[in-house]
């Protein structure tokens, strides 16, 4: 009770990080405290994460992410209430995904130069309007319509959430990542399982009622804002003074373009699973849509799983080692799927989950420890990529489908694991990502 108390009612007990102008373009790090510069209950404020701060935004990611993995969850009842094919399938996902892809670099950069606390509670609204617009549609562009608002409030989202979670870490960035990840692996796991639920009983007009997780978050987000707002400053950005052995700016930009690759190969293979992993299970295994489901939220649920471990581990034993394992360690397991029975595939697919997931924490991290000084920008970089990727590459492997079979495109993307090769380009960092 004490910790909705604290969240919803006073968010001046949970301030460990002072926002300045300086943190909104330079690197966010937890103050050295001393006796002499700061009073006992400021140190006390400064030794480690708020975690009533990080709770709401991991619950609120949470319910984000819910409400977008509901889109891909009712894909059957959409493709047999209106014939849609598997191409079709594709540009749903693609117009959702393309949309947040496109504007979270921009809305990174816009924050940057200008903070707005309360543009979380707005992006939410735009969420809010999508599901109700979706559960009244009947014709497919309006389905593209709805699916591309509810990947505007994704695009809003995501940045400035990211931003918070690190402020609020204490210095302990790889654990509020993956706390903050958590949130929304779990969300995106819940989708199916309430599609299994609600929408396949009661049918599309029920996501409608979805719309009310959309306002609970409207609501939290709002109080977070509320939290953020006093901390900003209007100081004038310093200059960012680089360390001696600071990368240079072909090493960076190696190794965001590697990470790039690497954010491919997990988001794509991750892609493929989400939005054709039902129709794969039916075709080949004939069983019904709410089993289906109920194996999506299996692999999903594993998915949230790892995405929490992978930043502890990767603050514990360097973010690089953690890349490589998350991602090269799902091979064996990827290649093994397709000719893997019924219930051998559901075991599968938890070990995939939990292992290419722990990387998700660890790639971001690394390229904002890359990138310090453009921290807003190169997380809305790299989640719109991830949504990028993910639609585009749903838009492909439903075209893939449509000329060959969904078996046949999962034998394709289990080879994808293989391009975490390209870790080995990764440079060795004089901090946590070595």
């Amino acid at each position: 009770m004490s910790v909705f108390t604290n969240l919803f009612g006073n968010f001046a007990l949970n301030k460990p990080v002072v926002v300045s102008g300086e943190t909104l373009v330079a690197p966010v790090v937890v103050p050295d405290v001393s006796a002499a510069s700061v009073t006992p209950s400021l140190a006390k404020m400064a030794a480690g994460p708020a975690y009533v701060v990080l709770a709401g935004i991991s619950f609120s990611h949470f319910l984000n992410d819910t409400m977008q993995s509901l889109i891909a969850s009712v894909y059957p009842i959409l493709k047999d209430n209106y014939a849609l094919d598997f191409t079709q399938i594709g540009l749903i996902t693609l117009a959702f995904q393309f949309t947040a892809s496109l504007l979270q670099p921009v809305v990174g950069h816009f924050t940057d130069k200008k903070a707005q606390p309360f543009s979380l509670a707005i992006g939410m609204g735009f969420t809010f309007f999508g599901l109700l617009l979706l559960s009244i549609a009947h014709q497919y562009t309006i389905i593209l319509i709805a699916a591309s608002l509810v990947g505007l409030g994704s695009a809003v989202f995501h940045p400035e959430s990211a931003r918070i979670a690190r402020l609020a870490s204490g210095g302990r960035f790889g654990f509020a990542q993956s706390v903050f990840q958590l949130g929304g692996s779990a969300g995106t796991s819940m989708g199916p399982l309430l599609a299994a639920m609600i929408v396949v009983p009661f049918g599309q007009p029920s996501i409608a009622w979805f719309s009310t997780i959309a306002f609970l978050a409207i609501v939290i987000l709002w109080r977070i804002g509320l939290w953020y707002k006093p901390q900003i400053t209007t100081r004038k950005a310093a200059a960012v003074n680089l360390h001696p052995d600071a990368l240079s700016k072909r090493q960076v930009t190696i190794a965001l373009t590697v990470l790039v690759a690497l954010l491919f190969s997990k988001q794509l293979y991750v892609s493929s699973l989400s939005s054709y992993y039902i129709f794969y299970l039916i075709d080949r295994f004939g069983v019904s849509t709410q089993t289906a489901q109920i194996y999506l939220f299996i692999f999903l649920a594993s998915n949230a799983v790892g995405a929490f471990f992978g930043g502890p581990l990767g603050d514990r034993f360097g973010r690089k080692i953690v890349i490589w394992f998350s991602i090269l360690g799902a091979l064996p397991f990827t290649l093994a799927l397709p000719y893997a029975g019924l219930y051998a595939s559901a075991v599968l697919t938890v070990f995939i989950g939990v292992i290419i997931s722990s990387t998700t924490s660890s790639i971001i991290v690394f390229a904002q420890e890359l990138v310090p000084h453009r921290f807003g920008m190169i997380s809305g970089v790299f989640f719109g990529v991830a949504f990028g990727i993910g639609g585009l590459g749903a838009a492909v492997l439903g075209k893939l489908a449509d000329h060959t079979s969904i078996t046949f495109v999962y034998q394709v993307c289990a080879f994808l694991p293989a391009i975490g090769l390209l870790a080995v380009f990764l440079p060795k960092m004089s901090n946590s990502s070595h």
